[in-house]
């Protein structure tokens, strides 16, 4: 199934649009309008916005029965909802400018999903729904291009209303390969929705964005991508090195839950971020969890949807 799809298996309403980047990739964004019980309210309803992680789709947030999928959640609680899709995924693999069977189309890392994607989407949105501030949560890249997006692009930031953060990504210093560790998935993900999962992912990035993460890996550092000497990085940013990325310029309001056991998000790089957040709100560590848990676990709802939900009331 297509994402729009899935969304009406359950009985939800769906909407598609195409969203076109400054720099001519076409992203497919995805909308549930409302819930399954509240479609007589027509007025204007808050905006969520979800936006997944590495090799990922918007398919993280609807691959679990509606009453554990975050999407569904929030569309029933009368939410406005929103998924997003990076570019070179399955749902955003088109540019106006470049095929994907071109070199030019893959010269990307989470740098331009940061710089296009993610205004380009929100801008839309925005625009689309005359809401002038939306709820922004990301898994993963999804927190990483949100840090980088709202500490550069002040105008950007303005629209967001609060950033929830699942299993945060700024520094890898502590990460261990997941290429390494693929043998240690634990057993009970094997279980009745694997199939569905996997028909799902990994849905495709650029060797650029997993390069881009193992520099990050080897230098321990937050900063764009290096195109491997002082020259070519002069070319890109006027500078010999890559531009760090300074977290602390990122006066969003922000919720973090991380998990105990994420070898990506790894609990020290966490703990190394959490002090740089001028305006940390709230932060909760679920011991048991993985970096997938956040999407997929049985008992997300009462660790985290629940708490993102009422968070999202008081707003």
């Amino acid at each position: 199934m297509n994402i729009s799809q899935m969304i009406t298996y359950w009985g939800y309403p769906s909407e598609e649009y195409e969203v076109i980047t400054e720099d001519g990739y076409i992203l497919g964004v995805y909308r549930i309008p409302y819930g399954k019980h509240n479609s007589e309210n027509i007025g204007k309803r808050p905006v969520a916005y979800l936006q997944h992680g590495l090799i990922a789709s918007a398919t993280n947030w609807i691959t679990n029965l509606p009453n554990n999928s975050l999407a569904f959640i929030l569309a029933d609680a009368g939410y406005d909802v929103w998924l997003g899709n990076s570019r070179g995924n399955t749902w955003s693999r088109k540019n106006i400018y470049y095929s994907p069977d071109s070199v030019e189309f893959w010269a990307f890392s989470f740098d331009e999903m940061a710089k296009y994607d993610l205004p380009a989407t929100i801008d839309f949105i925005v625009q689309k729904t005359g809401q002038e501030k939306i709820h922004y949560v990301g898994h993963s890249q999804g927190t990483t291009i949100g840090f980088i997006a709202f500490s550069t692009n002040p105008a950007l930031a303005k629209k967001i209303k609060t950033f929830y953060a699942l299993a945060p990504v700024a520094t890898v210093k502590y990460t261990q390969s997941p290429f390494k560790k693929i043998s240690l998935i634990p057993k009970f993900l094997f279980k009745s929705r694997f199939d569905v999962y996997l028909g799902h992912n990994p849905a495709g990035t650029s060797t650029q964005d997993l390069l881009h993460w193992a520099q990050l890996s080897r230098s321990g550092k937050f900063q764009a991508f290096d195109w491997g000497s002082p020259f070519q990085n002069m070319l890109h940013y006027n500078q010999r090195t890559p531009p760090d990325y300074n977290v602390s310029a990122m006066t969003v309001p922000i919720a973090v839950w991380n998990g105990g056991n994420d070898i990506l998000a790894d609990p020290q790089d966490v703990a190394m971020l959490l002090p740089k957040l001028p305006n940390l709100l709230y932060h909760k560590e679920i011991l048991p969890y993985n970096h997938l848990d956040f999407i997929w676990a049985m008992d997300a709802p009462q660790e985290v949807y629940n708490e993102i939900l009422s968070m999202m009331a008081e707003d």
